[in-house]
C-alpha cells in the first residue's frame, strides 16, 4: 500500500472511465505510477446498496490511492453508499455530477445534477454524515444553456457551503439533449481558464481540471497556472506509458517504478498468474495494456497479438511474452 494520501495523490489522478478503470487497469496503472490517484468506473449508489459489493467494490490494497465514484441523486441511498464504500477502504468518496450519458440522465444524477446544487449540497452533507472518507464532487462547468461563469460559481459556493473541499472539474459544458456523450467530450469548447479563475475565486478549495489533456507537458503547464491537480481520462488509457511513465519524477518529485514500457509489462506477470490460477482470462487484464507502447516501432504487431491471442482458451504468460518479442528494442 502507497504511504501517499488521496488528497496529495489527486495532484495527478486517472479519470473515472466506464468499462475502462476496473480493477484490472488500476493494478496496470499503479505498476507506472505509484503516486497518482486512481479512480473506480462510476457505480450507481443503488447498485451497491442492493448489489454484489465484493464485486463492485473489491480492490487490492497495492492499488491504493483508489478513489470511488459514485452515481445517484438520492440523499439516503448515496449516504449508505458512501458507508459502505468507506467500510470497505476507499479514502475518497466522489458523487459525479459530470457524466452526460442519457442513462445517467434517465436516473437524474450525473451532469444534470449541474441544475440541482442545493440538492447536491444535500446529497454530500449526507454522505459526509456516514462516512470518514473524503467527500469530492466532479462535476461540469454547466449544462444546457447555463453561462459557466454564473453556474459555475454558483454551484461550487453550494457544494463548499455544505463542507466538500475537494472537486474536479471538466472543463467543458455538457449537452444534454441533442449531443452523444463522445460528442460531449470533445465538442463543446474546453475552458481550463475559467477554472483557473475558480481557484482565484474559491482559494480553498482544492480544484482540478479534466478534460483534453494529452501530455504530461499539459499537465505540467496547468498545474504552474495554480490548479491543485490534473484529471486525465483517455489519453492515459491509450497512451498510459506516456501520462505515467514519468509522472512520479515530473509531478511528485520522486522516483519511477519502473523505467521501461517492456519493465512494466514484465511487472505484470505475478499478477497475471495469479490472476490466470485463479480462474481469470488473460484478455480480461492485457486489454488494459495495448497502448503500453504507443509510438514506439512494434507497438501494432504488439496490439495485435494481445487482441487475437490473449482471448483465447488456455492463453498464458507466453502470449505477453510473444507480443513483447515483437516490439522493437530502443536504442541506447
Amino acid at each position: 500500500m502507497n504511504d501517499i494520501s488521496a488528497l496529495e495523490a489527486s495532484r495527478l489522478s486517472v479519470a473515472p472511465m466506464m468499462d475502462w478503470t476496473d480493477r484490472h487497469c488500476r493494478t496496470f496503472h499503479r505498476v507506472l505510477s505509484g503516486r497518482s490517484l486512481l479512480y473506480t468506473e462510476m457505480v450507481t449508489a443503488a447498485a451497491v446498496v442492493h448489489g454484489d459489493r465484493r464485486r463492485l467494490l473489491g480492490f487490492s490494497r497495492e492499488e491504493q490511492p483508489v478513489a470511488l465514484q459514485l452515481g445517484g441523486s438520492d440523499p439516503l441511498e448515496l449516504a449508505a453508499a458512501a458507508r459502505i464504500g468507506g467500510e470497505f477502504g476507499y479514502p475518497e468518496i466522489n458523487l459525479n455530477c459530470g457524466c452526460p450519458s442519457d442513462r445517467v440522465q434517465s436516473g437524474c444524477f450525473g451532469a444534470v445534477l449541474m441544475l440541482q446544487p442545493d440538492l447536491v449540497a444535500e446529497c454530500v452533507r449526507a454522505m459526509q454524515a456516514e462516512t470518514d472518507a473524503e467527500v469530492t464532487v466532479k462535476c461540469r462547468i454547466g449544462v444546457d444553456d447555463q453561462d459557466p461563469h454564473v453556474a459555475l460559481p454558483r454551484f461550487l459556493q453550494a457544494i463548499s457551503r455544505a463542507g466538500v473541499r475537494r472537486v474536479t472539474i471538466h472543463a467543458r459544458k455538457a449537452w444534454l439533449q441533442g449531443l452523444s456523450p463522445k460528442e460531449n467530450r470533445e465538442l463543446p469548447p474546453l475552458d481550463h481558464e475559467l477554472v483557473v479563475a475558480m481557484k482565484t475565486q474559491f482559494p480553498d478549495l482544492h480544484l482540478s481540471t479534466n478534460g483534453g489533456v494529452q501530455t504530461l507537458d499539459e499537465v505540467e503547464a496547468l498545474l504552474q497556472q495554480g490548479l491543485d491537480g490534473v484529471m486525465v481520462g483517455r489519453a492515459a488509457y491509450h497512451a498510459p506509458w506516456e501520462i505515467l511513465g514519468d509522472a512520479d519524477r515530473r509531478v511528485f518529485g520522486t522516483q519511477n517504478p519502473v523505467r521501461s514500457p517492456e519493465a512494466a509489462a514484465r511487472a505484470m506477470i505475478p499478477y497475471l498468474q495469479a490472476h490466470l490460477a485463479s480462474g481469470g482470462r488473460l484478455h480480461q487484464v492485457t486489454r488494459h495494456m495495448l497502448g503500453l507502447f504507443t509510438g514506439r516501432p512494434g507497438a501494432r504487431s504488439w496490439r495485435r497479438i494481445l487482441s487475437e491471442e490473449a482471448n483465447r482458451p488456455g492463453a498464458g504468460i507466453e502470449v505477453l511474452e510473444k507480443a513483447l518479442g515483437s516490439v522493437e528494442p530502443v536504442a541506447a
